[in-house]
């Protein structure tokens, strides 16, 4: 029997990983965490201490088995560990990347009560990224389920960002007939039109849609449904039993001050949009132009603040600078983030709100306005509310500012539909996420705003159950010892499926 690790025993320092140098990858792509090796994440697993109790399931939305998983590659057992990761989670190479592990699973682990939590995310990338490298997929026996007339359940998922994704892959393991329907040019949603690919490669996110598609998960791009048609028309014209909308929350937010409509204000949004999935990066040899000014400013802090600071210096901006109204403590953004933008170059003015952009008299952008702030009591969410200093304004000469200041519900499946929304635009839903419509589930960001990548897989999920007991699709799930058998009824034990032949 293995000795009883604890945290006098284990390795006290978590495993570093490899990164580019922050002088030579701010002038490129290229991914700059270059991830675990197979040494690397072996001596990590031994830092895990087995907990009777352990917190880090409670912690990941989607209850991964984390200690089990673990212990399989410190026994060099990669497959199954793999077996047991996309038990639960369908995407471990992307959420291995961007999930913010220390709000989630390694912000409670036991671990990190005295040391550096155990890298959990590090482990779960080094797995998925073997299981792509080794053509892993776990395919299970799929028997088709037959709705009233005899034809398999058909299955309409709008948006193939990760809550449709989820939503798909149950879907298609239950036997049913599923079309995912895409917006833009190429499958992934955010995976692929917000993340860049110096922290999300596109070949990771193609790599995962392919095991999606052996599922037999069926993609139809360039398909804007709310134009093309509606949701309604899903139901009652198109033939789809049931209807899933994740079509996430996408539309930019913008400040409202003097100066919002001058040439060289755009959105986050837009500049990540047109560089990762346009490809705008590659102009002129693509046709999509993405002009850049020499200085750049992006107001906000979070994530996607990050990444548009971090991509405008790679697109050769000469000085870029984020802007953020609260202080470094209070930044949302995930601190590997922020720390990766400080080493590439990036000016950070904390404590600062912009007040009004100027105009350089021929209708672009010349400088903005901003004021420094203080901060006082907490707001609603919980973070000191920041206040304006009276008098102490400043100027930062900037020729492009991007809002990366939050964003909206996308407004055309509600405008086209029936659907009930929220105040807010956002689509409101029962426990078992159907919406308003029979037969219409709706889960991730248009139904919460804006959350992680692994909490939108986990409405998928969570949308995918609540559509099979819709549709009267049984939904075994784990083994139970609560009076059922393999998942199954106590009363039905005995009992066997006949087909009666006519």
């Amino acid at each position: 029997m293995a000795k009883k690790r604890t945290v006098r025993t284990i390795h006290q320092e978590r495993t570093p990983v490899r990164e580019l140098d922050p002088l030579i990858r701010n002038r490129n792509f290229e991914e700059v965490n270059c991830g675990y090796t197979e040494l690397e994440a072996i001596r990590e697993s031994e830092r895990c201490l087995f907990c009777p109790d352990p917190k880090c399931i409670a912690g990941c939305p989607v209850s991964i088995n984390i200690p089990d998983f673990i212990q399989k590659i410190g026994e060099k057992d990669y497959r199954g560990a793999y077996n047991i990761i996309t038990a639960t989670n369908l995407l471990p190479a992307v959420c291995g990347r961007v999930c913010p592990q220390e709000n989630q699973c390694e912000g409670v682990c036991t671990v990190g009560e005295n040391l550096v939590p155990v890298a959990i995310g590090r482990m779960e990338r080094f797995i998925g990224d073997l299981a792509i490298t080794n053509g892993w997929v776990n395919k299970p026996y799929i028997q088709p389920t037959k709705s009233a007339n005899g034809s398999s359940f058909k299955i309409g998922i709008v948006g193939s960002g990760p809550s449709g994704m989820a939503c798909a892959a149950d879907m298609a393991k239950a036997g049913c007939d599923v079309t995912v329907f895409e917006a833009f040019h190429e499958a992934g949603g955010v995976l692929r039109y917000g993340i860049p690919d110096f922290r999300l490669p596109n070949t990771v996110v193609d790599a995962e849609i392919e095991k999606l598609k052996e599922l037999g998960v069926k993609f139809e791009c360039n398909v804007l449904v709310g134009r093309l048609f509606t949701i309604e028309a899903m139901i009652e014209e198109l033939g789809f039993h049931a209807v899933f909308i994740g079509t996430g929350a996408g539309y930019p937010t913008m400040l409202g001050i003097p100066g919002d409509s001058l040439n060289g204000v755009l959105s986050a949004n837009e500049l990540l949009t047109r560089c990762n999935l346009m490809r705008a990066r590659d102009f002129p040899n693509v046709d999509t132009p993405l002009p850049l000014g020499k200085h750049v400013v992006v107001v906000g802090a979070g994530n996607t603040a990050m990444d548009a600071l971090r991509v405008s210096k790679r697109l050769g901006a000469e000085t870029v600078a984020c802007v953020y109204r609260r202080s470094k403590a209070e930044c949302p953004a995930r601190a590997e983030e922020v720390h990766h933008a400080e080493q590439e170059g990036i000016e950070f003015h904390w404590l600062s709100n912009p007040i009004e952009i100027i105009d350089d008299g021929e209708g672009s952008v010349h400088a903005i306005r901003c004021i420094r702030m203080e901060l006082g009591a907490p707001d609603d969410s919980g973070r000191r509310r920041p206040v304006p200093i009276p008098g102490s304004e400043f100027e930062i000469e900037t020729d492009e500012v991007v809002y990366a200041i939050g964003t909206n519900a996308n407004p055309i499946i509600g405008q086209t539909s029936k659907l009930k929304l929220n105040k807010r635009g956002y689509i409101e839903t029962d426990k078992n996420l159907m919406t308003s419509l029979a037969g219409v589930f709706a889960g991730g960001d248009i139904v919460t705003g804006a959350a992680t990548v692994i909490e939108a897989m986990g409405a998928g999920r969570k949308a995918a159950r609540g559509m099979k007991a819709y549709l009267g699709i049984r939904d075994v799930g784990p083994l139970r010892v609560d009076g059922s058998l393999f998942g199954i009824d106590a009363r039905e034990h005995n009992f066997t499926r006949v087909r009666a032949m006519v």
